[in-house]
């Protein structure tokens, strides 16, 4: 695969109907500077500059999914991270995905719902569920992998206990059978909580 790469390959695939794309899955640790790079190039990228690094940062320290195309070049990207969530007396370890683009000129080529599959996996094979919070040109994508909007009210586990969050946008969750009766607390991060 070239030098550009360092570390076991996870996972590999490649995709002659997405033009010959190669599917990669990797932990934070096993991404060269570059690769790290170019994901974060992509995000300024595909969020039009609407994208700090605060945003970048939640993402690092979990499982990413690159599709690259024959070139090389970085296409598509998408990360799950562990969070934990409090929810009807239960804390539950979720799989929370980040990051989730694709370069503007290769989207509708489905390669984000390559990247959605493949993140998929990973909740269902690692956690308790999956959780996101969706943009609003994300969540057809999401909805057509079959994450549904939580109906339940949200919180967070602040730094001086619970604190409800009336006027956050629902999350999405994936593989969750939660009753939306009890608050979805989740663990307290700087910058957006959700």
């Amino acid at each position: 695969m070239g030098s550009e790469y360092r570390g076991s390959v996870i996972s590999q695939t490649t995709s002659p109907s997405a033009g010959g794309t190669v599917l990669r899955t990797a932990h934070t640790a096993d991404l060269s500077a570059a690769e790290l790079q170019a994901g974060r190039a992509l995000m300024d990228l595909a969020f039009d500059g609407d994208f700090g690094d605060e945003d970048w940062a939640h993402g690092l320290g979990g499982m990413h999914v690159l599709v690259h195309d024959s070139d090389g070049t970085l296409l598509a990207h998408g990360c799950v991270v562990q969070r934990r969530v409090l929810h009807n007396g239960r804390s539950l370890r979720v799989g929370y995905v980040e990051n989730v683009a694709v370069r503007p000129d290769r989207q509708r080529q489905g390669l984000g719902g390559q990247v959605m599959s493949a993140l998929e996996r990973i909740v269902d094979g690692g956690y308790d569920l999956g959780v996101l919070s969706p943009s609003d040109e994300g969540e057809k994508l999401y909805r057509a992998h079959g994450w549904e909007t939580w109906s339940g009210t949200v919180g967070t586990l602040g730094p001086e206990g619970p604190v409800s969050m009336p006027d956050e946008d629902p999350p999405m969750v994936w593989g969750s059978d939660l009753d939306p009766a009890h608050e979805l607390l989740i663990d307290w991060r700087d910058g957006d909580v959700f």
